[in-house]
């Protein structure tokens, strides 16, 4: 009778590993499922935004536009990039840490929008011009970065944003805003600089934006450190 109780307790104990065993495995199998499928989802290009993601790049996207409330108080200052110097800083640091959190194509066009639809009642032109820029920022970091998977790229656009603005900008005033009929409106600081004085303040816009963005790259790289943003 002993015999066969502790055959029994062998047997019992033997199915009980077994059966353990075999859920550690499904856990094992399934945790490698949904890492298999994290990774392809990290290494496609262009990703599903999350609500959060959204919420953050408005988050940003606010914080940039009042820092930049200044503006109208430099807006007729006689002076070509005049506004971009102003507004260089902040509009590529910003960027920067949005593109750096949430890196996704689309994220700068999101903040584009967001920053701009202020202005769509006061200078419908330059939101519109912003939410162009972003665009040929975002189109030119896919094609050579593939996405932002690395800091560089975030660098990239955010650097390249806002200085795309000032031939844009130059073009409109110049050759299309007599068709509105408002010619004596006309924003003096691009039509009145000479072109000397054009082109240095194009270098200081693109040195500015540089400084900024690689100051979010910074920026972000430490929050995360810290933990105060998430991966």
């Amino acid at each position: 009778m002993k015999n066969k109780r502790e055959n029994f307790d062998n047997l019992v104990k033997t199915l009980s590993k077994s059966s353990e065993e075999n859920q550690n495995s499904e856990k094992i199998s399934k945790n490698e499922e949904k890492t298999v499928k994290i990774s392809e989802e990290n290494y496609k290009i262009f990703q599903k935004f999350k609500i959060k993601d959204i919420v953050f790049l408005a988050i940003i996207s606010c914080i940039m536009l009042l820092t930049g409330a200044f503006m109208p108080l430099v807006s007729n200052i006689p002076i070509f990039g005049i506004i971009q110097i102003c507004l260089g800083l902040q509009f590529s640091l910003f960027p920067a840490i949005g593109m750096m959190k949430v890196r996704k194509p689309g994220a700068l066009l999101f903040m584009s929008f967001f920053s701009g639809i202020v202005l769509i009642f006061m200078n419908t032109i330059m939101f519109f011009c912003l939410l162009l820029c972003a665009l040929i920022a975002e189109a030119l970091t896919i094609l050579i970065f593939r996405g932002y998977k690395s800091d560089w790229a975030s660098f990239f656009a955010a650097t390249l944003y806002l200085p795309l603005t000032l031939p844009f900008l130059y073009l409109w005033y110049k050759f299309f805003y007599s068709f509105t009929g408002e010619e004596g409106q006309a924003v003096s600081a691009f039509i009145g600089s000479d072109a000397g004085t054009a082109i240095g303040m194009c270098f200081a816009v693109i040195a500015l934006c540089a400084v900024g963005a690689f100051i979010g790259v910074i920026i972000t790289r430490e929050l995360k450190k810290a933990g105060v943003i998430k991966k």
